[in-house]
Parts: C-alpha cells; structure tokens; sequence
C-alpha cells in the first residue's frame, strides 16, 4: 500500500513538469562557460579599494579615533548668558589665576572617555567637557562636595543636567542623565549619588557630559583629573586664563610636554585616610620608590597624618 502511494505521488509529480513545459533537459541551468562568463562580468564591475583610500589629515584621524564621539552640547552658560540663575558670574571679575583645592574628589563614573575636551571642527564648536562611558541607569556621583545649584532639562543640549557649585566660583556640571537624586539648594558630600546616567538631550548614546568650571570659564578635566588612573592629578589646580583649556599629563611618555611641571606640586604631603603611596605617587608625578628613599621608608604602611616629603 505504501508502495503505491509513494508511486502515486511520483507519477503526480512527472505530470505537473509535463503540463509546465520542463524536464531535467530544459530547466534552462547556466551552462559552465556561460556561468564563468558572467562571473567575470560580476568582477569586471567591482572596483579596487585601495584606490579608494586617501590620506587624512590629522585632525580628521584624531576626531574619527573616538568612535562614540557626541555633538557638542550647545554651552548652556553661552545660551543662557542673561539667566543670572544659570551664569552667576557674567558681571564678575575673574582673576588671571587662582588656586583650587581638587584634594578631596571622588570620580563621578568610572567609565572610560569617549570623546575629549576642545574644538571640534566638524561641528564648529567646542566641546567644553569630557563625556565619559555609562550605562542608562549608572549611579552618578558628586566629584566633590558642595551645594546643588541647578537641575534643569535643556532639550537641544545637555538633557538633564546637574550643576553643582563648590568652593569660590568653582563648578561640576553632569549632563544628559535620566533621573535626578538631589534638588537645587541641597548639600551634598563628595561620593554622594546625585543622579543616573542616562542619554537625553543632544545624545546619540549613554554617557555622562562632564564639566569642571571656574567662574564660568570652562577648564579642561584632563587638567585636574588623570582618567585613566581615576585620581587627580595634585591636591590643587591652579586656574590662568591662558592655560585652562591645557590638560595635564604626568606619564613618563609625555615628560616635558605637559602643560604644568611636575615640579609645581607641593614639596611635602599630609597622608589622609584611603591614601596609598601608589595614589600619592600618581597624584604627585612622582615614584613609590623616590617617596619611600626620600623618607626612609622600609614598607608601604602608611599613618593617617604622616607627612611625606615629595622632593
């Protein structure tokens, strides 16, 4: 029975090719000549990549490096420059320099950099912070401590954003988060959570846009913070008007090319409580090797309120 049916199926099957005009013969398969021939056609048509690539110039290489590079926000202090609640110090009078205490700092995120501080010629403007990598929903923290000044939504720019004001004119701003723990006027401590990471605003991805101002001017982060190693460079900043767009770089790499020496930090350190001496020796470009012969030191155990000499 099965036997039939299986022939049954088969006769079935011969027929519809017959009615359709085919036959293993005249199913119209490209012969193999044929077939190499429009292979060759197919190759002929494709063009050679190499001639395609074309030297770029450095800037062009340098803005394609940070693959997850944003637009920059439009400067809210800029827009924003007649809101006195936005830029208390547009009537100030800042000063050439001045020296700000960054000793006591926490890293608002410990994602990686995305796209630095500086002008962005593709776009015409500056990109006055650093955005760094974060996850929709990141714990943000305060860099360091002081009064939340303003949480406010900018659709065009910074999203949700945070601006906290420190110690004589000396600002954070946190940008493009998606929800907000503080309120204006509140008190916050360094570390303290103070909002989530997020993608609003003028934001093509998750990071966290961030800033560090004095009176207004935009300082680069690279002066103050060593990302990579997620501390500060020193326990103080000194502003210039002439050099705070500079970053700073204590890598043996880049010995003699930063901005500020490593022989402007302080001569001798007071020894805080979390302090090691690999994190005091990063912070004062200098080696645990030289800290501990300068101070005769025989291991690594440290005294809250030591004083180590540096030079």
């Amino acid at each position: 029975m099965r036997f039939n049916i299986v022939k049954i199926a088969t006769s079935t099957l011969f027929g519809l090719f017959a009615v359709m005009g085919m036959n293993a013969q005249n199913l119209n398969l490209p012969r193999p000549a044929q077939h190499d021939a429009n292979h060759q056609d197919l190759l002929a048509m494709q063009k050679s990549v190499s001639d395609e690539i074309k030297l770029k110039e450095t800037l062009d290489y340098m803005d394609d490096f940070f693959k997850d590079e944003e637009i920059p926000e439009y400067d809210l202090y800029e827009k924003y420059k007649d809101d006195q609640t936005v830029n208390p110090f547009r009537n100030a009078v800042i000063p050439e320099t001045a020296t700000i205490d960054v000793s006591e700092f926490c890293m608002p995120t410990m994602g990686h950099i995305t796209s630095p501080y500086g002008y962005r010629r593709r776009f015409r403007r500056m990109h006055k912070g650093i955005d760094l990598k974060v996850q929709i929903g990141d714990t943000i923290k305060a860099a360091f401590s002081g009064y939340i000044r303003l949480t406010k939504y900018e659709r065009r720019g910074y999203g949700y954003y945070v601006v906290m004001s420190h110690k004589d004119g000396f600002e954070t701003i946190y940008g493009h988060l998606s929800k907000f723990l503080v309120e204006p006027g509140q008190y916050v401590k360094v570390g303290d959570p103070i909002a989530l990471g997020g993608n609003t605003g003028r934001s093509t991805g998750p990071h966290l846009h961030f800033e560090t101002r004095y009176m207004g001017y935009a300082i680069n982060p690279g002066a103050i913070f060593d990302f990579e190693n997620k501390t500060t460079h020193t326990d103080t900043y000194t502003f210039n008007k002439s050099t705070y767009t500079q970053d700073r770089n204590y890598a043996p790499s880049r010995k003699g090319k930063s901005t500020t020496t490593v022989s402007a930090s302080a001569a001798t350190y007071k020894v805080r409580k979390g302090d090691n001496l690999g994190k005091i020796a990063r912070k004062h470009g200098t080696t645990v090797a030289a800290i501990k012969r300068l101070n005769g030191l025989k291991s690594d155990n440290l005294s809250v309120g030591q004083r180590l000499k540096l030079r």
